[in-house]
């Protein structure tokens, strides 16, 4: 799976110097830009790793015309992606330690685990986040993935100024019960913070970032409770897309970039 477009190229990273450029990547906008930390960051070579990495495939988009001599700085772009057969496999999916997934393992459905997307700073703005989810698009359709999922991160630890954009997801796009899976206790943030007549819904629209958006334009759900990571300085929700449910509108555009008669 590969697409070209003038100076990017997206593939599935099959070499350890792609792996540590999207690991690179991952460093300057989590580490530099968001203020993360963890046992997985190595400051010395600027590299965010954590012990799931060997089990997902690395969906990268890379940039022919980077200037730099290093080749781990001519990635743009990331999405990582574990399918639940390699979750079965390996360590399990990286949600587990945030959220009772039960709903979705116990599905019996294929579905694949979407984390530590990010486009350099440079690359915002432009083609970068189209042609990654182009990619998302090609790798979904061809292994008939069926439920798409993952944490999806407002920035910051405090859930005060975002009351109004977590009780407006949780009151208007809480998963159905059979895909609702649920924040674990220990870390379990209530998202329903405030009454509909309390908050703007317009206004609490504007602070939920771009990519969760994104994902509920797709027709995609939160399931229950916000997950607060202190390592990596955000409060988590998880989204969940069904393929079944996403809009028809969205499906035919996916399977027009791939070749497929919608």
């Amino acid at each position: 799976m590969q697409f070209d477009a003038s100076r990017y190229k997206v593939k599935i990273a099959d070499t350890e110097e792609e792996i540590l450029g999207a690991q690179r990547l991952r460093y300057r906008v989590f580490v530099e830009e968001m203020g993360a930390g963890g046992e997985g960051c190595d400051h010395v070579r600027r590299l965010e790793t954590d012990r799931f990495d060997p089990w997902f495939d690395h969906l990268i988009l890379m940039d022919r015309e980077a200037k730099t001599d290093d080749p781990l700085d001519r990635v743009a772009g990331v999405y990582r992606l574990m399918r639940d057969d390699a979750a079965r496999v390996g360590l399990g999916f990286y949600g587990a330690g945030e959220y009772d997934l039960s709903p979705i393992t116990n599905s019996g459905r294929r579905s694949v685990e979407l984390g530590r997307s990010c486009v350099a700073r440079e690359h915002r703005g432009g083609p970068a986040m189209h042609l990654l989810w182009n990619g998302l698009a090609a790798y979904v359709l061809e292994r008939q993935i069926e439920i798409l999922f993952g944490v999806a991160s407002f920035h910051g630890t405090n859930p005060e100024p975002i009351a109004g954009a977590l009780s407006f997801l949780h009151q208007r796009y809480l998963a159905p019960p059979e895909l609702r899976v649920r924040a674990v206790d220990e870390h379990f943030l209530d998202m329903s913070i405030l009454p509909p007549e309390d908050f703007d819904p317009i206004e609490a629209q504007k602070r939920i970032p771009p990519l969760i958006k994104a994902y509920l334009r797709l027709g995609g759900f939160v399931g229950e409770g916000a997950f607060v990571d202190h390592a990596f300085n955000t409060i988590d929700v998880c989204v969940i897309m069904d393929t079944k449910r996403m809009t028809e509108r969205h499906l035919k555009f996916y399977q027009r970039q791939q070749g497929r008669p919608a």
